[in-house]
């Protein structure tokens, strides 16, 4: 059980799976859902939890399925984008069903959960409020931009997430390396610590690998939407993209020229924070994200609401 003040934990069945949450903040607060990235967990948004909380936010954060004391379903097949993406839309509307007022919730996303916050909210936008995605790539931009080589030598462990059995023996050492940024005190001894014992919990090695395997199956590419073109990649919600420019794995021209699938788009970008920007700027990531979340709806909001 968590001994963390303010904090509360417990279980859901949402989408036929079970999700372990952290909830913080009023009952009747504006609904925000964290969605964390690879190699992390529900700790990955700790510095943000608290700051949303004292704003007055409902926060749940989730473990994502097949991470550390979420179920862990067998096999690649349970790990596509679209199962991931329905997890958290049948998870903001179980919250819903509890608080009448919340069958929209702010999504914030980062790495895989960035990326699940894209098809969320192209995808079933219905649920989707506001969204903020942190170093994630949108799919068309991603289609773009992982067609050069640069990207693709920053991408090379995802062709060795492709082998079996071996990658899940080089993920200690592996995500020891990819939590690397530019702050010395982004990870201290402790998360690290913890953050082995999550990666060492039963089966969730291979289900966070998955994530990747299910990329990767024939016919898919990192950027490639599930049967969807460009035009049906638009994102009608208002969003807010925070991009640390020091990141390793993603080029930062990811960023750029969004505004042609996100009409309701800000793009700020962190010169000195690495892949884990949350981490490398918590308080500038917490002004941004409270200030987002809090602001009066745009006109493009109103509209798309009206429309809907």
């Amino acid at each position: 059980m968590l001994t963390e003040r303010g904090l509360s934990e417990r279980e859901l069945v949402v989408n036929g799976v079970r999700l372990h949450l952290v909830e913080a903040g009023p009952a009747d607060g504006p609904l925000v859902v964290l969605l964390h990235g690879f190699p992390e967990f529900w700790r990955a948004w700790e510095r943000q939890i608290g700051p949303l909380a004292r704003a007055g936010f409902r926060v749940v954060v989730p473990d994502l399925r097949g991470y550390n004391l979420s179920e862990k379903p067998p096999g690649v097949a349970a790990y596509r984008l679209h199962t991931l993406q329905s997890d958290v839309a049948a998870l903001i509307r179980a919250l819903g069903h509890e608080r009448v007022g919340h069958e929209r919730a702010h999504v914030v996303g980062h790495d895989w959960g960035g990326i699940i916050a894209w098809a969320l909210a192209i995808r079933q936008p219905e649920v989707v409020e506001r969204l903020v995605i942190l170093n994630a790539p949108h799919p068309a931009a991603a289609r773009r931009v992982f067609r050069k080589p640069a990207q693709w030598r920053r991408s090379w462990y995802i062709f060795f997430f492709q082998l079996p059995w071996l990658p899940e023996r080089f993920l200690h050492r592996f995500g020891a390396w990819a939590l690397h940024g530019t702050n010395p005190a982004a990870y201290t001894d402790r998360d690290r610590q913890l953050y082995r014992q999550a990666w060492d919990q039963p089966g969730a090695a291979t289900a966070m690998i998955n994530y990747y395997r299910a990329m990767g199956r024939p016919g898919r590419s990192p950027g490639k939407s599930q049967g969807r073109g460009e035009k049906d990649e638009q994102v009608r919600v208002p969003t807010l993209v925070l991009w640390g420019e020091r990141d390793a794995a993603l080029l930062p021209e990811l960023a750029d020229g969004l505004e042609r699938w996100v009409p309701d788009l800000r793009v700020v970008r962190l010169p000195r924070a690495s892949h884990w920007v949350m981490r490398d700027e918590p308080v500038r990531v917490n002004n941004l994200l409270t200030g987002f979340l809090s602001a009066p709806p745009t006109a493009t909001a109103v509209r798309a609401i009206l429309e809907s």
